[in-house]
Protein backbone atom coordinates (compact mmCIF):
# COMPACT_ATOMS: atom_id res chain seq x y z
CA UNK A 1 0.00 0.00 0.00
CA UNK A 2 1.36 3.26 -1.07
CA UNK A 3 1.79 6.47 0.98
CA UNK A 4 -1.11 7.93 -0.82
CA UNK A 5 -3.44 5.20 0.05
CA UNK A 6 -2.42 5.46 3.66
CA UNK A 7 -3.41 9.00 3.88
CA UNK A 8 -6.63 8.38 2.66
CA UNK A 9 -7.82 5.77 4.57
CA UNK A 10 -6.54 7.56 7.65
CA UNK A 11 -8.79 10.74 6.11
CA UNK A 12 -11.86 8.81 5.59
CA UNK A 13 -11.84 7.28 8.88
CA UNK A 14 -10.49 9.86 10.53
CA UNK A 15 -13.79 12.04 9.21
CA UNK A 16 -16.29 9.05 10.24
CA UNK A 17 -15.22 8.94 13.29
CA UNK A 18 -15.69 13.20 13.70
CA UNK A 19 -19.15 12.18 12.21
CA UNK A 20 -19.67 9.53 14.73
CA UNK A 21 -18.68 11.86 17.59
CA UNK A 22 -20.65 15.13 16.20
CA UNK A 23 -23.71 12.89 15.42
CA UNK A 24 -23.72 11.50 19.11
CA UNK A 25 -23.68 14.76 20.92
CA UNK A 26 -26.43 16.60 18.43
CA UNK A 27 -28.82 13.82 19.50
CA UNK A 28 -27.67 13.81 23.15
CA UNK A 29 -28.07 17.41 23.25
CA UNK A 30 -31.43 17.29 21.51
CA UNK A 31 -33.21 14.24 23.60
CA UNK A 32 -31.37 16.43 26.78
CA UNK A 33 -33.30 19.39 25.72
CA UNK A 34 -36.91 17.21 25.25
CA UNK A 35 -36.64 15.55 28.17
CA UNK A 36 -36.09 19.11 29.96
CA UNK A 37 -39.23 20.45 27.79
CA UNK A 38 -41.60 17.42 29.05
CA UNK A 39 -39.91 17.90 32.36
CA UNK A 40 -39.31 14.18 32.49
CA UNK A 41 -37.33 12.48 35.60
CA UNK A 42 -35.68 9.20 33.25
CA UNK A 43 -34.05 10.95 30.41
CA UNK A 44 -35.75 8.77 28.05
CA UNK A 45 -34.93 11.00 25.17
CA UNK A 46 -31.97 11.26 25.73
CA UNK A 47 -30.91 7.73 25.53
CA UNK A 48 -33.21 6.99 22.48
CA UNK A 49 -31.69 9.26 20.61
CA UNK A 50 -27.89 8.15 21.57
CA UNK A 51 -28.49 4.95 20.96
CA UNK A 52 -30.41 5.54 17.71
CA UNK A 53 -27.80 7.88 16.20
CA UNK A 54 -25.23 5.16 17.96
CA UNK A 55 -27.04 2.50 15.69
CA UNK A 56 -27.56 4.68 12.21
CA UNK A 57 -23.79 5.87 12.74
CA UNK A 58 -22.54 2.03 12.87
CA UNK A 59 -24.55 0.93 9.84
CA UNK A 60 -22.75 3.85 7.70
CA UNK A 61 -19.49 2.85 9.00
CA UNK A 62 -20.16 -0.96 8.57
CA UNK A 63 -21.61 -0.37 5.04
CA UNK A 64 -18.46 1.76 4.16
CA UNK A 65 -16.40 -1.20 4.99
CA UNK A 66 -17.98 -3.08 2.56
CA UNK A 67 -17.79 -0.59 -0.45
CA UNK A 68 -14.01 -1.34 -0.71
Amino acid sequence: MSNQNAGNGFLKYGSLSLQLLITIAVAGWLGHLLDDYLDLKFPAFLLTFILFAFGAMMYRVFKSLNNE
